[in-house]
């Protein structure tokens, strides 16, 4: 009767996976990315829409509080922007709920676990003092500031969260909040670094995690 034949590296990958399961939370799939790029490109591509429909004059923040304009679409441009900024997170984080719970159960986890509230709760403060930042942005009509502020505050956040998730989640981070600050010094194209950085990073983001960790 033969003995199976020890295997260091074999256990060694294995103390590793277990201490990376009892760390992170690791549920998160390459697909979420994806769909949060996706999202974003939808939004800013009905932001477009809304401005060839009206002019490339419009002017989206202002202390105006009406809904309605002398706009083909008959909604003003404030409450629009605010439409479609809710939507675009709602399918973000949709997309990201359907693949990152489809994830987890095919690896054994639970979403209701100490892991996902630490991510979540070291996500959320970055955002929220994001989120009042540009509520201040708007108020002093400083819209201009309002898409790089979202893309430095994102990449704080993903900073703030990537010690309790994969550690590539400190890259796009990084790269967010790079792209942020470049984008301070391009007023007036402030759609495009959106874009880019929510839509485009997003996806390839998405596309090397996807390859890297869902597909093995």
């Amino acid at each position: 009767m033969s003995k199976a034949i020890p295997n260091p590296i074999s256990d060694l990958r294995e103390i590793r996976s277990l201490m990376e399961r009892s760390r992170y939370f690791i549920g998160l799939s390459g697909l979420s990315g994806i769909g949060a790029g996706l999202s974003a490109l939808l939004g800013v591509g009905f932001v477009v829409a809304y401005q060839w429909a009206g002019g490339h004059d419009l002017v989206f923040i202002s202390r105006s509080l009406r809904l309605t304009a002398a706009h083909p679409w008959g909604i003003a441009p404030l409450p629009f922007l605010t439409l479609t900024a809710l939507g675009v997170l709602l399918g973000a984080v949709g997309s990201g709920y359907f693949f990152t719970v489809r994830r987890a159960k095919r690896l054994g986890q639970s979403l209701s676990d100490r892991k996902t509230y630490r991510l979540i709760f070291h996500l959320a403060v970055p955002l929220t003092v994001g989120a009042l930042f540009c509520l201040a942005l708007v108020y002093h009509e400083h819209g201009g500031f309002i898409g790089p502020a979202t893309l430095i505050f994102y990449g704080l956040a993903l900073l703030n969260g990537s010690g309790y998730a994969r550690e590539e989640l400190s890259y796009l981070g990084y790269l967010e909040i790079t792209l942020g600050l470049i984008s301070c010094f391009f007023m007036g194209y402030g759609l495009h670094f959106w874009a880019l950085g929510f839509g485009v990073l997003h996806i390839a983001y998405g596309i090397w995690m996807y390859q890297k960790y869902d597909r093995a």
